[in-house]
């Protein structure tokens, strides 16, 4: 999932974990697909509401437009935490980087395949013959694994890439030149702008799928365990939030990140297609699922996206997930009220 923009990698020094304005306030350095942005809300959440640095955690965020792999940056502690799709996630690890994956941020993947909304199309066997249109080329791997949930193959379609763009991605479902686009969220909102409105066919197994995770680096857990379990349970609480008062979350992110809400209506349609994405599915938040990630092998290797399996106990380390989950879901009701009164 990489179809992000953010700031330039030119001009970063790196440094490690470093104490920062007072001796108990500890900088996490964190990469991720975005600079502050309500696609990452627990982020912009947990410090509007004072979490992170209740936890003695102040996070810079590292620059994320680049091409260097986000895992070199753990591996040569310029970032304490990345976060990886699983994609990178495998790759780093069939490479032998020595990482550990400590907490699924999104369960839910937000990649997957539209179509019109009054296309009879119901579902991926029925694409058989027919040409689909991909956002990028990047898409051709999404394409591929849900299709061979009914069997089939990318030889089975047709593809065709459409581009990023709103009015062009309306206009091929307008002129019926594809039956079905593979994109990911902002392209389903960017449709949705341009009067197109669109039904979800992807397949249940594809969607749930850890689409991001914070990544650590094996040697360097004992370092960082206490910065990193503060860290992690701010994001929680915070994540926690938008299930409590989506309202306040859009305010928070409008004071944030205005330039997500020069478009009102784009800003919430935006920030309520994240929240469901990083809303954990599983009762604990952030919990480790080894067996999705062995579920998702097999579809990945058959298409090429990933060129043998790797057993998940070998890069999973789930002891982050009990203290990421240490909080009172009432505090945080009583935290959110007390945000609104001061600034509502």
């Amino acid at each position: 999932m990489r179809k992000l923009a953010g700031l330039l990698l030119a001009g970063f020094i790196a440094a490690p974990s470093t104490t920062a304005f007072a001796q108990d306030v500890t900088t996490v350095n964190v990469i991720m697909p975005l600079p502050r942005s309500a696609h990452f809300y627990p982020l912009i959440v947990g410090e509007a509401l004072g979490y992170f640095e209740d936890e003695g955690v102040e996070v810079n965020l590292l620059p994320s437009s680049t091409t260097i792999p986000y895992v070199a940056f753990v591996q040569n502690q310029q970032a304490d935490l990345a976060m990886l799709d699983p994609s990178e996630t495998f790759a780093a690890v069939s490479a032998g980087a020595d990482v550990k994956v400590v907490y699924e941020v999104m369960q839910n993947a937000p990649e997957g395949i539209a179509v019109s909304a009054d296309s009879p199309v119901a579902n991926v066997s029925e694409l058989k013959g027919t040409t689909v249109g991909l956002v990028s080329d990047r898409d051709r791997n999404t394409l591929g694994i849900a299709l061979g949930t009914a069997d089939l193959t990318i030889d089975d379609v047709t593809t065709v890439v459409v581009g990023e763009a709103g009015p062009t991605l309306a206009n091929a479902f307008k002129t019926q030149s594809v039956s079905a686009i593979a994109g990911a969220v902002p392209d389903w909102l960017a449709l949705q702008a341009n009067g197109m409105q669109i039904k979800m066919i992807t397949p249940e197994e594809v969607s749930q799928t850890p689409a991001n995770s914070f990544v650590i680096s094996a040697s360097r857990i004992d370092e960082l365990r206490e910065p990193i379990q503060g860290f992690l349970r701010a994001w929680s609480k915070a994540m926690h939030v938008a299930e409590i008062d989506p309202d306040a979350v859009a305010e928070m992110s409008k004071a944030a990140v205005p330039e997500e809400w020069e478009n009102e209506e784009f800003g919430r349609q935006f920030l309520d297609a994240s929240i469901p994405m990083n809303v954990s599915s599983t009762e604990r938040a952030g919990d480790l699922q080894p067996e999705i990630w062995s579920a998702i092998q097999p579809r990945m290797v058959a298409v090429g996206a990933l060129q043998a399996e790797v057993d998940p106990a070998t890069f999973l380390d789930n002891s982050f997930i009990e203290f990421a989950n240490d909080w009172d879901a009432e505090t945080v009701k009583a935290d959110v009220k007390a945000w609104k009164d001061a600034n509502q």
